[in-house]
């Protein structure tokens, strides 16, 4: 089977090297609209964030059935299309975990004791630090936004830190009743009372400006809004304009980092070592089953709405 994988790096390379070497596999370093200048015949590809799937690439891929996403993100893969074609597709769901959700923490604890500044000062041997009072998390009330294996995770997280847990998720889960969560339905209930708000949520049209003009009023102005996940899940004018404290991994603009608010990482939470081990092992996976014809581990829902047939 012709397979081509996109946005690779050596380990990648030499991951999927080994375990598909009865197929027939091109790697890219670029993205896939990068690297495919003319028309190809993989019947697969896998591709990670930056690279965007739309009916002009699909136009040079008469010939592909499946693709997947290296990432649990999927928005940049236009899946009506696909739906069209009857082309299926997978990501790699619930591989970032404790790499996201810890990282959300090291930036609410950032933010908390200014743990940055204090840091870059002392490099520069200035010890003052009275500007830098900070806050406890212990006996605060963490709202978390989403309870898959990110949202999860936070609430083993905030719990262990001793800070009172509330979700709001789409389904109630067996972590609810574990650790004793306030679960509600109500997202209003969960802005209104949280002291630290924490977005782990997967960025769909219902999600999309979810954090808005209107509902942002209900947050208490010195709630702390940890967002981990798509930029778009806050509304893009709330980045220039929110008086809460913002600690980010993803922005609607970087022209926005140089408020005093904002606290902004380069889209690295999912970087650590085990977290990309995982990536490869569900993504080769994935690619196996689709390569043996059985169903996907990690198909999207809105692109196998078909039956797949080989």
């Amino acid at each position: 089977m012709k397979i081509a994988f996109f946005e690779t790096k050596p380990e990648e390379k030499e991951f999927f090297s080994k375990h598909l070497k009865d197929e027939e596999i091109s790697f890219f370093e670029e993205t896939i609209n990068e690297a495919l200048k003319e028309e190809a015949e993989f019947e697969a590809v896998s591709v990670f964030v930056h690279s965007r799937i739309d009916d002009e690439t699909l136009s040079k891929l008469p010939k592909l059935r499946y693709i997947q996403t290296r990432s649990t993100g999927y928005e940049h893969i236009v899946c009506e299309t696909l739906y069209k074609r009857g082309i299926v597709a997978s990501n790699v769901a619930g591989y970032g975990g404790p790499a996201v959700a810890e990282f959300a923490f090291s930036l609410l604890l950032n933010s908390t004791r200014h743990t940055h500044t204090a840091i870059k000062r002392a490099k520069e041997g200035v010890f003052e630090y009275r500007d830098l009072k900070g806050m406890e998390l212990f006996g605060k009330r963490l709202g978390i936004l989403g309870l898959g294996a990110i949202g999860s995770r936070m609430a083993y997280i905030g719990k262990g830190i001793g800070m009172q847990i509330a979700a709001w998720s789409r389904t109630r889960r067996k972590i609810v009743d574990e650790l004793g969560i306030e679960f509600s339905v109500n997202l209003d209930t969960i802005l209104e009372s949280s002291d630290v708000i924490m977005i782990a949520l997967p960025l769909t049209p219902a999600t999309r400006g979810l954090i808005n003009r209107q509902n942002i009023k209900k947050v208490k102005k010195d709630a702390i809004i940890v967002n981990v996940a798509r930029a778009q899940i806050i509304e893009d004018e709330l980045y220039g304009s929110v008086e809460n404290r913002l600690c980010l991994d993803v922005i609607s603009d970087v022209k926005y980092v140089p408020r005093h608010n904002i606290l902004y990482t380069p889209h690295m939470a999912y970087y650590t070592e085990e977290a990309l081990m995982r990536i490869m092992e569900i993504s080769l996976e994935n690619m196996k089953a689709f390569i043996d014809s059985r169903p996907l581990p990690n198909c999207l829902k809105i692109a196998c709405k078909r039956d797949y047939v080989r």
